[in-house]
């Protein structure tokens, strides 16, 4: 395995919010292989776990999945998360295991609180599901949006110089020396410089909801990226 990291920073906003992170969390809950069975999940109850999800029928208005897909995509979690919660110590350890040669701890935080869309400290299967919905069935914007959240680390509604640096700093931490060529030090600093002057229209130092969003949808590479996974599941 070996990722070729591209010359151009924007080109990273959609490859790894898309590649990298749910390529590894659906083969993580085992999600990749849906079967089409029925399931005596088929209302999602919960005897046995601490959390009750919320119903099919609400979770199928809230996303863009059947309720065949939906109870297959519970299945998998149940058998990851019998609590039907995870916590985030417990999403890097599993997360860490798919990249042995690097550390995926930085960038698996950044990743929960993504998801952990009430911010409690804990992802349920909603949290998961609705996430998930937007990047596999979503549309361009909807993506967009969510990528721009997880760049935006402390939730302000701007991304900073330093949340980017710290964003692509946990990639190559992550992707260890798996990554080629050869990973230079100042690598990270050079796409954030590089991201920031596409995407800063305006020069003051932020990037918005707004440029992110304009500047990705003109970048060939990156509206590419966004289809990768529509026909995953």
């Amino acid at each position: 395995m070996s990722v070729r990291w591209e010359t151009e920073g924007l080109q990273t906003v959609g490859i790894v919010c898309l590649v990298i992170m749910f390529l590894k969390l659906m083969h993580l809950l085992g999600l990749i292989d849906i079967t089409e069975t029925e399931s005596s999940d088929s209302d999602l109850e919960l005897s046995t776990v601490r959390h009750q999800p919320e119903g099919l029928d609400q979770l199928q208005a809230q996303t863009k999945f059947t309720r065949k897909e939906l109870q297959s995509l519970y299945r998998g979690f149940k058998n990851e998360c019998p609590s039907g919660l995870v916590d985030e110590e417990t999403f890097k350890t599993i997360y860490s295991q798919f990249f042995p040669q690097g550390d995926a701890t930085t960038y698996a935080h950044f990743l929960f609180n993504a998801f952990d869309i009430d911010r409690n400290g804990s992802i349920r299967f909603e949290d998961f599901v609705i996430g998930l919905s937007v990047l596999l069935r979503g549309s361009v914007t909807e993506k967009l949006n969510w990528a721009f959240n997880l760049y935006d680390i402390n939730k302000d509604g701007y991304i900073t110089k330093e949340e980017m640096l710290a964003i692509m700093k946990s990639i190559y931490d992550m992707m260890g020396r798996y990554t080629y060529p050869c990973v230079r030090d100042e690598a990270p600093s050079e796409h954030v410089d590089k991201f920031f002057q596409k995407m800063d229209k305006n020069r003051d130092g932020v990037v918005t909801i707004e440029e992110f969003i304009e500047t990705c949808q003109k970048d060939e590479n990156i509206m590419n990226s966004m289809q990768l996974f529509e026909n995953v599941i």
